[in-house]
């Protein structure tokens, strides 16, 4: 009786492994339950028989991902989340590097598993920068929670390169050899800015706030 439960579950897990692989290289839409049996090595009935539905299986794959990926992001300290995220991408496991695909595919479809990811992340890192900024160690902002988003995008993006603009570092793939290329440059602009003066930013401000008496 054991063993049998203990296949089953095992069955289980590779439908589910199978279909994260499948849901963060294709999408949703485009994968079909078949391919996920033939990954898993099961068959279609027995996908349909465990899980229900191609809905169900999303949904427990979301909480699955969303899970391991959060656990993760809260082992992370430090106040520059992306230099943080990029260690950990650049020491996880492949099975890490494909939740983290799963997770952005997720995103770019707008699954209620990607809001609660990057809401986790946005309350996180926003809540690290108001720490920064009480104890000194960060510049104010005008806009801590647009400086959170703005630094979870950058966080994502970097971990999920486009082959493009990896080639254009001299390398073929996402790994982290490109992570520790940019990972100084990256640092510099988040320490020292990249401007020399506050031309820019109060042509910015200038340019808004007559926009702003416009609208009045």
């Amino acid at each position: 009786m054991c063993s049998a439960l203990s296949a089953d579950l095992t069955a289980q897990a590779k439908i589910r492994n199978a279909a994260i692989a499948h849901f963060a290289r294709d999408g949703f839409q485009k994968t079909n339950l078949r391919a996920i049996a033939s990954t898993a090595g099961v068959s279609a009935a027995l996908v349909i028989r465990h899980f229900g539905s191609k809905d169900n299986l999303r949904s427990v794959c979301d909480d699955h991902v969303l899970r391991i990926l959060v656990q993760r992001t809260r082992t992370v300290t430090g106040p520059v989340g992306v230099r943080d995220l990029s260690r950990a991408y650049a020491a996880g496991s492949e099975e890490y590097h494909l939740h983290v695909q799963y997770m952005v595919r997720a995103i770019e479809e707008d699954s209620p598993a990607a809001t609660t990811f990057v809401n986790t992340l946005v309350e996180e890192t926003e809540q690290l920068f108001q720490d920064g900024i009480a104890d000194g160690s960060i510049r104010p902002s005008s806009d801590v929670r647009a400086l959170a988003v703005l630094t979870v995008l950058i966080s994502l993006t970097t971990l999920t390169m486009a082959p493009p603009l990896t080639r254009a570092l001299g390398y073929e793939r996402m790994g982290p050899d490109v992570l520790r290329r940019i990972g100084l440059p990256m640092l510099e602009l988040y320490t020292h800015g990249m401007y020399a003066d506050d031309t820019m930013l109060k042509a910015a401000q200038t340019a808004w706030e007559a926009e702003r008496a416009d609208d009045r």
